[in-house]
């Protein structure tokens, strides 16, 4: 679905069900979160002109694609688009979470608290998730101490279960999700920094371990890590040479503020982290290898998105060296356009590598 498309009508069942609870609840300060192009957002935003309507995404590509949907209405009230690590402070009279059913367990817990955090003394969090069978999400909403009130979708049982709380007092306990942890380099041993939503949190990801180890480079290299999720890469690119330039680069602001903090934790100054979902890079054209693990949902849209990126970024002569698990596309597509396409098996990942004309 393109954005142009981005009606109410296309929005998840959770969305949609949340929504229509929150247009209930009196408020004039709201702050959403979306499974899809800030429909619950902008449709609040039209009911209440007058209203200070909040979009919070975690990811890039996802806020531009509801911008363009929003400014293609131009009837439409502005809505604030933002795209931050944590929610904004608030304080907020209203909160929405719709969830997925197969959204990431800790990132759900970490949305809650920071939604209880940022409601005033009798706001309201509204959350929904599309399984009308949950018992998960209410334990977790349960868990804030407050009452929890179950509205069912009477529209349709089947589409999914809301919640609805009121904030009677301040949160006793605040947990901290993120996390510290260590990985070795051709024998240094470096530090990473990830929270929930980051990937891979809490682990050097295997893929990242593989193309580590599949990389040399000699000083005065200039390289480029797309999709940097929590660093890992970068930082053992980058610690190994002081000449060596590296350039990062994640659509998710999590990541982005993850990869900043381990750059700074392990003393490197030859990293640059950037915000950026179009795969936009400083100095173009002039990148000598580009690294990437490109996520497999999407369809091949992320992975096109990838290697168009890395074509722009590199140098002729340079080299792109990805880690997949799902190979076929770039056997079929990278020789058209690329030369010299290699590929290695490796313990369930294939290093395919190819070189810029």
């Amino acid at each position: 679905m393109s954005a142009d498309d981005a009606t109410l009508d296309d929005a998840r069942p959770a969305e949609v069900h949340a929504l229509a609870i929150a247009r209930e609840l009196p408020g004039e300060r709201i702050v959403c979160t979306s499974l899809g192009w800030a429909q619950a957002a902008r449709t609040l935003a039209a009911d209440r002109p007058s209203a200070c309507v909040t979009a919070w995404f975690l990811d890039l590509y996802r806020l531009e694609r509801a911008r363009e949907a929003s400014l293609a209405d131009a009837a439409e009230p502005t809505t604030v688009f933002i795209c931050t690590p944590d929610m904004p402070p608030g304080p907020f009279d209203i909160v929405v979470l719709p969830f997925a059913v197969d959204g990431e367990a800790e990132l759900t817990r970490d949305l809650i608290q920071q939604a209880m955090q940022r409601l005033r003394i009798g706001g309201r969090l509204v959350a929904a998730i599309d399984n009308p069978r949950d018992t998960w999400l209410r334990e977790q909403l349960a868990a804030t101490g407050e009452r929890v009130r179950v509205r069912p979708d009477e529209s349709s049982r089947a589409a999914g279960v809301a919640y609805l709380l009121e904030k009677t007092a301040e949160p006793k306990r605040i947990r901290d999700f993120r996390c510290s942890f260590r990985f070795r380099d051709r024998g240094r041993l470096l530090e990473a920094v990830s929270r929930p939503g980051v990937f891979a949190h809490r682990r050097i990801d295997p893929a990242a371990r593989h193309l580590l180890n599949a990389v040399d480079v000699a000083p005065g290299t200039h390289v480029l890590d797309i999709g940097c999720g929590s660093g890992c890469v970068a930082i053992g690119i980058a610690a190994r040479d002081d000449q060596v330039r590296v350039h990062a680069i994640d659509s998710a602001a999590r990541a982005v503020e993850c990869t900043r903090e381990g750059v700074a934790r392990n003393g490197l100054a030859n990293v640059t982290v950037a915000l950026e979902a179009a795969g936009r890079v400083p100095d173009p054209g002039n990148y000598d290898l580009v690294l990437a693990n490109p996520p497999y949902y999407a369809g091949h849209r992320i992975s096109e998105r990838f290697v168009e990126a890395a074509w722009e970024a590199l140098a002729p002569g340079g080299t792109l060296l990805l880690a997949t698990k799902k190979p076929r596309w770039y056997r079929e597509t990278l020789p058209q356009r690329w030369r010299d396409v290699a590929e290695e098996y490796v313990k369930k990942y294939h290093l395919i590598e190819a070189v810029r004309p």
